[in-house]
C-alpha cells in the first residue's frame, strides 16, 4: 500500500509559510529547495534498548549491541512521487505487522522524515526484517522506527539532525505505545540517554566512560507485555516519599553511569518503587527472577522497558552466563515460562547506516 502524504495535508496538519504544524511540536523546513535522493538505497540498523532502567521512567534509557531492526529503503519508479509504500516484513511476527505505512512504525516514521525535508518528487519503497520480538521490553517499535528514520534522512544527505529523528520517530511511539522518548532516543543516539524535557525536546547524552566493562543480562520469556496494557497498570498518584525515593534514585544512577560504578549502578539500577512494584506481579516468576540475578552475583536487575524482559548488569561476560542461567530457571520454577538469556553489551553507535547503493 502506498500513501501519499502531501496534497492534501491529513488532518489535525497545517501547512502555512513553508511550515508543517504537528501536535505537539512544530517542524519548520529551512531547505529552500527539495533535497535530492544521492543514493538510490540505503540500508540501516538500529539497535534495541532498555528504557526506564528502574527509577528513570520514562527519561531514561540505553542501546544495547548486537540486537536490532534493519530497514531497507530504495527509490521506486513504480511507486508515486512523493510516496511511500512497504514492499516486505520478514523475520519476527511478519503476520502481526500492517504493510500500511500509516499503521507501520517504519512507514510513520519515514513518512515523517520525508515530510520534515519536503521530498516530493520521487517514491520510496521499504523493507523491514524484524530483529527484535514484539512486546519484549527491548524497544521494538522505537527501533523500526529509528531504522527508518535513518535511512530516510540518509538517502536525502543527511539534513536532520539527531532531534529532528528522534521527533520522527516520537510519531511512531505516540500511535503504538505512548509519547515517550526513552526508548526511540538511545535507539538513534547510542549509549545512555537521558531525556531532560519533552516540549521542546531536550535530550542529554551520558557518556559511560570506554574503559570500563559493561555487560546487560538479558532474559526474556515466552510471554507478552503490551506496552499499553503495562502502562495502564501505574498508579495515577504517588507519594511524596516515593517521589523523593524515587528522584534520588535516578540522580545516583546518572551518576553512577558517568563515574563508570557498576555496583552503584546497578543498586540504583534495582530500587524503583513506583513502576516496578505495578508491573512485576503481572510477569509471572518476575520477583523471583530479580531475587535470583542478584543472588547469583548481579549488580542489579529490573525490569526492561515495559517488559517481560528482565535485565541485569555486571561487569563480566563469564558471570553473565551464569546469572542468565539462574535467572532463566527461576522463570521456569517460579513462573512456569520458558525463557531465554542473552548477553549483551552496550551499543555505543546508535542507528546507522550499515549499506548504501547509488543506482537509481
Amino acid at each position: 500500500m502506498a500513501t501519499c502524504f502531501f496534497c492534501p495535508p491529513p488532518i489535525g496538519f497545517k501547512t502555512n509559510n513553508n511550515a508543517i504544524s504537528i501536535p505537539r511540536f512544530t517542524i519548520r523546513c529551512n531547505l529552500k529547495t527539495e533535497p535530492d535522493a544521492v543514493c538510490g538505497a540505503v540500508k540501516a540498523f538500529a539497535p534495541a534498548t532498555v528504557a526506564n532502567l528502574g527509577p528513570g521512567f520514562d527519561f531514561l534509557g540505553c542501546a544495547v549491541d548486537g540486537l536490532g531492526d534493519t530497514v531497507s529503503v530504495r527509490v521506486d519508479p513504480q511507486v508515486h512521487p512523493g510516496e511511500i509504500c512497504i514492499s516486505e516484513i520478514i523475520g519476527n511476527a511478519t503476520n502481526k505487522l500492517s504493510k500500511n505505512p500509516l499503521w507501520n512504525c517504519a512507514g510513520i516514521a519515514a513518512i515523517e522524515v520525508m515530510k520534515m525535508l519536503g521530498v516530493r518528487s520521487v517514491g520510496l519503497s521499504l523493507s523491514l526484517e524484524k530483529g527484535l520480538p514484539l512486546g519484549s521490553g527491548l524497544g521494538s517499535s522505537a527501533a523500526s522506527a529509528a531504522a527508518a528514520a535513518v535511512a530516510v534522512n540518509e538517502m536525502f544527505g543527511k539534513k536532520l539532525s539527531v532531534e529532528e529523528l528522534v521527533l520522527a520517530c516520537l510519531k511512531s511511539e505516540e500511535k503504538v505505545s505512548g509519547y515517550h522518548a526513552d526508548n526511540v532516543g538511545p535507539s538513534i543516539m547510542g549509549g545512555f540517554v537521558l531525556i531532560r524535557n519533552y516540549e521542546p525536546l531536550e535530550l542529554m547524552e551520558l557518556k559511560f566512560p570506554s574503559d570500563k566493562e559493561l555487560y546487560f543480562v538479558l532474559v526474556t520469556p515466552e510471554f507478552e507485555a503490551p506496552t499499553k496494557k503495562m502502562r495502564a497498570a501505574l498508579p495515577a498518584e504517588i507519594g511524596m516519599p516515593h517521589h523523593v525515593w524515587n528522584c534520588s534514585q535516578a540522580g545516583a544512577l546518572v551518576a553512577s553511569v558517568l563515574q563508570g560504578d557498576l555496583v552503584s549502578l546497578g543498586k540504583a539500577l534495582s530500587s524503583d518503587k513506583i513502576v516496578e512494584p505495578r508491573r512485576a506481579p503481572l510477569i509471572p516468576g518476575m520477583e523471583a527472577v530479580k531475587r535470583a540475578a542478584i543472588h547469583a552475583g548481579a549488580f542489579g536487575c529490573t525490569i526492561s522497558g515495559a517488559g517481560p524482559t528482565a535485565v541485569a548488569v555486571i561487569d563480566n561476560e563469564h558471570a553473565g552466563h551464569a546469572i542468565g542461567k539462574h535467572m532463566v530457571e527461576a522463570f521456569i520454577q517460579h513462573g512456569n515460562l520458558n525463557a531465554s538469556a542473552q548477553i549483551k553489551q552496550l551499543d555505543r553507535l546508535g542507528a546507522r547506516c550499515i549499506h548504501t547503493s547509488h543506482d537509481m
